[in-house]
């Protein structure tokens, strides 16, 4: 069963043809010393980072791109590891030649953020101190933790400048987080469907959610890996979480009160509805593919997070920035709604940072920064091509300076 949104996905990307990156192969990269030290006080080591790159680092290493993905995503951004696969990365459409991420022209880089589960070192990894997967011994991961051990990977390649950091929704916030934690390593930030700060309905989404997950019998306090996985918490997590990412119009007019396969109400407690049925759909669907304390730990990390902690305001967490940033909402995402974006554009014109900020309308919801949408990327290629070109003119005119 193909959902609507994963069929426009698809369509998106056949209608690429031949601008797709086509097929790709996931890297590892592994430190150990110095160990990270985490925001929770612990430190973490050794961490293996899983990434994926396309497109070529130019030779004066100015056109590199890091995505963060979301909740559920990983480093397969785009392209196809195999022939046989049948979906792409999950932004392809917006990821290849001639798409707004052009790697025609950029380096684009995704990591899996340490704490996923993805080939990054997380829960279900195994700890060397006990030879076992780690399950709750792994430390709380924050977002600031994700970010602090991809600079190590950037490092690690080379890299001294990013041209940008980019992501929607938790890959927002990563992207807010670098450009505070590191205001010199970024050229441009671009952040979509994000929040400086979750909010306490976003939080109170994510509690349930866990709770789903640790009420599962199957669960057995995170030490569930070799025997039967948490199945039901999982799918029910998932399902809530799904629900916030839709808009009360997009169900509307998906499934009204539809039934599903069924001509009358069964009065039983059966699937009836075609949303109750979409619903268990995206949960059994989930389970296959992600593990259950990565949910945990990732739903967490994004509760925790708030730019503005330790500082007075936002206004002050934005003083040290260096970068141009893009900031877009959507009309319909109710998840991390337009007023919030607002309070970032607010607090960074307060600094005099130079910034666009755009809503798109969309029907969509929170989900809208993954579909194709003419506005979105006609947004992201222009503001990109302004950059490079601002940033290989100052680098021409500070070439000329030391000659």
């Amino acid at each position: 069963m193909a959902t609507d949104e994963q069929l426009k996905i698809d369509e998106g990307s056949r209608l690429g043809g031949a601008h797709t990156v086509g097929l790709v192969e996931t890297q590892y990269w592994t430190f150990a010393d110095p160990p990270l030290a985490l925001d929770g006080g612990r430190t973490l080591s050794p961490v293996t980072q899983a990434y994926e790159t396309y497109g070529q680092l130019n030779a004066v290493r100015d056109n590199a791109i890091l995505i963060f993905h979301a909740l559920s995503g990983d480093a397969h951004v785009a392209g196809y590891h195999t022939p046989e696969d049948r979906k792409p990365g999950w932004w392809d459409i917006m990821v290849g030649p001639g798409k707004p991420f052009d790697t025609a022209k950029y380096m684009v880089i995704c990591c899996n953020v340490i704490g996923g589960c993805k080939g990054s070192t997380g829960p279900a990894s195994v700890n060397p101190g006990t030879g076992q997967p780690y399950g709750l011994d792994f430390p709380i991961v924050t977002i600031g933790d994700m970010v602090q051990a991809q600079k190590r990977l950037i490092d690690h390649l080379g890299i001294k400048r990013l041209l940008a950091v980019a992501g929607g929704s938790m890959g927002g916030m990563m992207a807010l987080d670098w450009s505070t934690r590191y205001p010199a390593a970024a050229a441009s930030v671009l952040a979509i469907a994000t929040t400086a700060r979750n909010s306490a309905q976003g939080i109170a989404f994510n509690e349930v959610g866990r709770q789903a997950i640790m009420s599962d019998a199957n669960w057995d306090g995170g030490s569930y890996y070799g025997k039967a996985v948490p199945q039901a918490g999982l799918a029910v997590a998932r399902m809530i979480g799904h629900i916030t990412y839709l808009s009360d119009e997009q169900m509307r007019a998906k499934f009204g009160r539809r039934l599903q396969d069924r001509a009358a109400l069964g009065y039983d407690f059966q699937a009836e509805f075609e949303v109750e049925s979409y619903l268990k759909y995206q949960g059994n669907a989930f389970v296959g593919r992600f593990d259950a304390n990565t949910y945990l730990y990732i739903t967490k990390a994004i509760d925790y997070f708030d730019l503005a902690a330790g500082k007075r305001s936002l206004l002050e967490a934005f003083e040290g920035a260096k970068t141009e940033y893009l900031v877009i909402s959507f009309t319909s995402d109710w998840l991390y709604p337009t007023y919030q974006s607002k309070e970032i554009v607010r607090a960074l014109h307060a600094n005099g940072i130079a910034t666009t900020f755009l809503e798109i309308p969309s029907t969509y919801g929170h989900d809208a920064f993954l579909l194709p949408s003419e506005d979105l990327s006609n947004a992201i290629a222009g503001f990109l091509a302004n950059v490079h070109r601002r940033v290989q003119q100052n680098g021409r005119k500070e070439a000329s300076h030391g000659q």
